[in-house]
């Protein structure tokens, strides 16, 4: 909590706003100052004006400044979304500046498309080094007979590779390679030859010193510049931040650089609705521009260049995922306390107990969908 922010909870104002905040979380299970962990204990007698005038906005905000707390931020959120509030707290002026600047705007142009590196991935990599498995993979493991993150995480890059039926000699290339994951395990265990491109200068940096020695090449370079030929193609985590406005563009690049015999697996969180919206407080402090796609918005961009072979979901998987990185970031928080502050600290808490919830709500899903450029060959997907 920051220094000058209330210690003790508040006794909670008799006012309109209290009110309306009470309705809204009528048959949530969630008690304003209540004892369960799931409840919200208010500091600040203002909370309540401000989630109002704000949103979802405002009360990410006011849980990095301290000014109400949860023991089980991540079952809040689970609560407040079967509850149906995902959508009745975001004040209509906020969904109708999004929709503006996302049908006017290309919020994931060129120009714009270094910023999400800018902004988190290249908050610190020692922080990301704390936080993740030693595989470094900032996405979604797979828990199927996995008892570890470090598990779930080899199983889930094992698991892509597999998909791709990959042979030593053949190009790979790897859209969004974050710190190297699936280009050095693919590398070291399959025998590929691995190109990886990333926006983020951080983690160009720390995955070109992880894959020393292997046949693999790092680039900071947008995904729109890349030249080639390519056996298989692979993007894990990147999907979220290219934008409903550039998914053909996406889709045409990915069939203009794969060999006619190839095969593409997209690795991507999904959402339930086409609508093109994006939550306030994850878009200005977490994946800024981000946009999460439909299954109809995927289908409908590859149509005109992919033959779509296989399509599983595992977003479940995602909650479990996120629990453990919040484990591991609660856990070593302390080696690098002093390099980051108390704000940066209850940011992130927030977003991954937020999204542990939103997960396993349902509310957000996890897709790995494979294509081909339409191949005679039967594809049989592992699994």
């Amino acid at each position: 909590m920051n220094s000058n922010a209330p210690t003790h909870l508040t006794a909670l104002p008799d006012s309109r706003a209290r009110r309306a905040i009470e309705r809204l979380l009528e048959g949530s299970g969630i008690t304003l100052n209540g004892p369960a962990p799931r409840d919200l204990r208010v500091y600040h007698p203002d909370l309540f004006e401000r989630v109002l005038r704000q949103g979802t906005l405002g009360l990410g905000e006011a849980y990095m400044d301290g000014w109400w707390e949860c023991e089980r931020l991540d079952q809040l959120a689970c609560r407040l979304l079967q509850h149906g509030l995902g959508e009745r707290v975001h004040p209509p002026s906020e969904r109708l500046m999004y929709r503006l600047q996302a049908g006017f705007f290309n919020l994931q142009s060129r120009a714009r498309a270094y910023r999400v590196g800018e902004v988190h991935y290249d908050l610190g990599n020692d922080l990301f080094q704390r936080m993740l498995d030693p595989t470094l993979c900032y996405s979604c493991g797979y828990w199927k007979e996995a008892d570890t993150l470090h598990e779930a995480q080899l199983a889930k890059l094992e698991l892509a590779c597999r998909k791709l039926e990959l042979e030593p000699g053949m190009r790979v290339l790897d859209i969004g390679c974050g710190w190297g994951s699936f280009a050095e395990h693919a590398a070291r265990h399959h025998g590929v030859e691995v190109t990886g491109i990333t926006i983020s200068k951080e983690q160009a940096e720390l995955a070109r010193q992880r894959c020393a020695g292997l046949p693999v090449a790092i680039e900071l370079m947008d995904y729109r510049d890349l030249e080639g030929c390519f056996d298989r193609i692979v993007s894990i985590g990147m999907f979220e931040h290219v934008g409903h406005r550039n998914y053909p563009v996406y889709f045409r690049t990915v069939e203009r650089l794969l060999d006619a015999e190839g095969l593409f697996l997209l690795h991507t969180i999904g959402s339930n609705s086409s609508e093109i919206t994006a939550d306030p407080w994850i878009n200005r402090y977490i994946f800024p521009n981000g946009v999460l796609p439909s299954a109809m918005h995927i289908a409908r961009a590859s149509e005109p260049y992919l033959l779509l072979e296989d399509w599983q979901n595992f977003g479940p998987d995602y909650d479990r995922t996120l629990m453990a990185w919040l484990g591991n970031f609660d856990a070593r928080w302390g080696e690098i306390a002093d390099r980051y502050n108390e704000r940066t600290r209850r940011m992130f808490r927030y977003y991954l107990s937020v999204c542990a919830g939103a997960f396993r709500a349902r509310h957000l899903q996890l897709w790995q969908v494979l294509f081909s450029r339409g191949r005679e060959q039967r594809y049989d997907a592992p699994r």
